[in-house]
């Protein structure tokens, strides 16, 4: 027997994650980005991380059409970001105000991020609502700042 999807998100609230948009370029669906806490790194050999998208979300279309993403981790000035990308607003809207230029993939790179990586889509693997999709990292842009953190159900700094 499982546990309650209830309790699946009650014990998950306890793990601190990073806060990330997950966003890609195709000539069909345009701009695309979503708010995600679902990342990981792969593999350092070759150079590959994993972001989950629920079935639902049209990024993934995006993804899918394109064939490639980026994972922009956001920095502790980006909370507004993360809202404005976590849904409710059209994707012209999320990208209204937003500094981003384009990789070397095609993806949009949100300029202001404490990280990006351009990602090449290599595997993509159904998991109940979600696709698992792995990408292998095309090009990185480092910044400065501080992460964004989830935590609890609410956003959250390093403290010193």
């Amino acid at each position: 027997m499982t546990v309650s999807s209830d309790d699946f998100k009650n014990a998950l609230q306890l793990w601190a994650s990073g806060v990330t948009v997950v966003t890609t370029q195709s000539e069909k669906f345009g701009v695309q980005g979503m708010t995600v806490t679902a990342f990981s790194s792969v593999s350092v050999n070759p150079p590959q991380v994993l972001v989950c998208i629920n079935d639902a979300a049209d990024t993934g279309d995006g993804i899918a059409e394109s064939q490639c993403f980026a994972v922009n981790i956001l920095t502790t000035e980006q909370q507004e970001i993360s809202n404005q990308f976590a849904g409710g607003s059209s994707q012209a809207q999320r990208f209204a105000d937003t500094d981003w230029s384009t990789s070397v993939t095609g993806a949009p790179l949100l300029n202001n991020s404490l990280m990006s990586l351009d990602c090449k889509v290599v595997e993509k693997v159904r998991a109940g609502t979600h696709w698992i999709i792995i990408g292998e990292v095309q090009a990185t842009e480092c910044r400065s700042g501080e992460p964004l953190l989830y935590y609890r159900g609410a956003y959250r700094k390093i403290a010193d």
